[in-house]
């Protein structure tokens, strides 16, 4: 079993940047695949970033590509995701994924989640 929880949200303006963190235990997350969704209010949950268990193998949505960065430390058990530029309608809850999928984009693929951190992007 694995438990996933994530932290570093918040309340930032829009441009500003934030950082989120994935921290994972009951399990080394090395042979995972870690992902990142989010959901708004309203809103259906929607991949965000997803990152192999090397690292070799990197995916972003469409809306983050070129602000949001994922990456991972494995000594540390813990994934990230960078979030810079950002903008209102990123306002959602972000929530951390582990899959043992060497790659993996949707929901119904993903085995563990965490709780999900706030994030808000005023204007």
């Amino acid at each position: 079993q694995v438990q996933l929880v994530e932290s570093g949200g918040g309340l930032v303006q829009a441009g500003g940047s934030l950082r989120l963190s994935c921290a994972a235990s009951g399990r080394t997350l090395s042979s995972y695949t870690m992902g990142w969704f989010c959901q708004a209010p309203g809103k259906e949950r929607e991949f965000v970033a997803a990152i192999s268990w090397s690292g070799g193998w990197r995916y972003y949505a469409d809306s983050v590509k070129g602000r949001f960065a994922i990456s991972r430390n494995n000594a540390k058990n813990t994934t990230y995701l960078q979030m810079n530029s950002l903008k209102p309608e990123d306002t959602a809850v972000y929530y951390c994924a582990a899959t043992t999928r060497a790659v993996a984009t949707r929901i119904n693929q993903y085995d563990y989640w965490g709780q999900g951190t706030q994030v808000t992007v005023s204007s």
